[in-house]
């Protein structure tokens, strides 16, 4: 933390350039960043607007460090990441279900993007000064500070989370957001009245999303009827040996997408037929890869793995690149380094790209509902006790999941990040190949990494005229 004053100069130099534009940018849920009314603020001069200043030095003066450690915890370069990690700790309590964990994610996200873009909106509408004469513990924004956007991404967040992961307590998440508003006055950044006005707008933005959630057929119970042409035979997925539970999400075929013109745009051309000489090969491989593992195969196959209990495959795709988006907006000097509403909208195009991968590739697993290589090579007769390395998830093999989050990711980096392409493909084809090392996937999974590729083309095809340049 960089307390400003007499260093302030040095603090200065740490803050990024303004971003007048952000409040135009394209916005997912919200039909523009002007949709929902934020109230003027106080004005100049008058009672309100001096006991706002008053409760800034009232605040500072009574600076604690636990005061302070409350502000380095919500004032990082990715103000996002709090809220990213509250989801994974929902995410981690919860029974393994890829398309849902992926839909849940991009809407958390938009809900914060969304939030950021219409606080922007109204900051140059307004154009209220950050508090003068405090001394602060991080910079001021050079941007105008009402409505706050630390605020309003606490409010949306916070509503969004606590609507979709029931489990979590909501009192506990809105008493997250209202540490993380308070801590822009602490910090001597924001006024009373600033964060006031982000927590009612994100709330409200929240709103919004929590409506969208609720029409996109998540939650539709599956009939338990396989489709027309789909046995229950060993040519088709089966629950694993030992198991009879029932596949899981097959209903999310049917859900609502963000880019999709259909939910079969991507699907891909069918697999190997069952026991034909491309599935004995596949199989072939499989055999002598469980044999031969080395212990770095091995130590990739469990990182991928994404069981119930972790942040799940698409949670594990984006715990790596935020990683790569909260450098870009903690590195560099004022030009270069990434602003608020950039890295909020790199999150919300990760997360949107891998909720339609997820959606696409599970609209392919329960069209083909083919059977997974344990089931497989087992019942072929190729080998009887043939064991992978990792147990099997509860649903059809092909096409893979995680390669369809590896590949959207990857091309999404790419457009965010272009000189780092080569490091971009060679996460992906690890975390495709991770799934033929933990002998939970056939070779011929793997399509669905062009999938996503070609559905993160979609995305940035939606947002790429709308003036954030390169990077967003």
């Amino acid at each position: 933390m960089v307390a400003c004053g007499d260093d302030g100069g040095e603090a200065m130099d740490a803050v990024t350039r303004g971003e007048p534009t952000a409040g135009s940018w394209k916005t997912w849920v919200l039909s523009s960043g002007a949709e929902i009314q934020v109230p003027p603020p106080p004005m100049k001069d008058s009672d309100k607007a001096k006991a706002d200043l008053d409760a800034v030095k009232d605040a500072a003066d009574k600076r604690t460090d636990a005061t302070k450690a409350t502000v380095g915890k919500w004032s990082g370069p990715l103000p996002t990441k709090p809220w990213t990690e509250t989801m994974f700790r929902a995410i981690e309590k919860s029974s393994k279900n890829p398309p849902l964990s992926s839909r849940n994610g991009a809407l958390i996200h938009v809900a914060m993007s969304d939030a950021v873009m219409a606080a922007y909106h109204w900051k140059y509408e307004y154009d209220v000064k950050a508090p003068e004469g405090v001394d602060t513990l991080v910079p001021a924004s050079p941007d105008p500070s009402y409505p706050s956007e630390h605020a309003a991404m606490a409010g949306a967040a916070a509503k969004v989370i606590a609507f979709l992961y029931p489990g979590e307590a909501a009192l506990r998440l809105e008493e997250m957001a209202d540490e993380a508003a308070q801590s822009r006055v602490d910090a001597g950044t924001n006024t009373p009245s600033d964060v006031e006005a982000g927590l009612a707008l994100g709330r409200a933005v929240a709103d919004k999303v929590i409506a969208y959630a609720k029409t996109d057929g998540a939650g539709t119970p599956w009939n338990g009827r396989r489709p027309a042409g789909i046995g229950t035979g060993a040519a088709f997925w089966n629950p694993p040996p030992g198991s009879t539970s029932p596949p899981t999400e097959p209903a999310a075929a049917g859900w609502k997408t963000w880019t999709l013109t259909s939910n079969s745009q991507f699907r891909p051309p069918p697999p190997p037929a069952y026991n034909s000489a491309g599935f004995k090969a596949a199989a072939q491989e499989l055999i002598d890869t469980k044999k031969n593992l080395t212990d770095e195969q091995k130590r990739i196959a469990r990182f991928w793995e994404g069981p119930g209990g972790t942040v799940q495959p698409a949670g594990l795709t984006l715990g790596v690149a935020m990683a790569d988006v909260e450098k870009a907006a903690a590195e560099g000097d004022t030009s270069t380094r990434w602003t608020i509403p950039q890295s909020a909208r790199a999150m919300a195009l990760l997360n949107v790209t891998m909720a339609d991968g997820g959606i696409a590739v599970w609209e392919a697993k329960y069209f083909y509902w083919y059977p997974r290589p344990v089931n497989g090579i087992r019942d072929s007769g190729i080998d009887r006790t043939w064991e992978p390395f990792v147990p099997t998830p509860l649903f059809p093999a092909y096409p893979s999941g995680s390669a369809g989050y590896a590949g959207g990711a990857e091309a999404i980096m790419d457009y965010l990040f272009p000189d780092n392409a080569a490091e971009h493909k060679r996460r992906a084809e690890e975390q495709a190949n991770a799934r033929i090392l933990a002998g939970i996937h056939w070779r011929f999974d793997d399509v669905s990494i062009e999938g996503g590729r070609k559905i993160s083309q979609l995305v940035i095809d939606k947002v790429k005229s709308d003036g954030v340049g390169k990077q967003a």
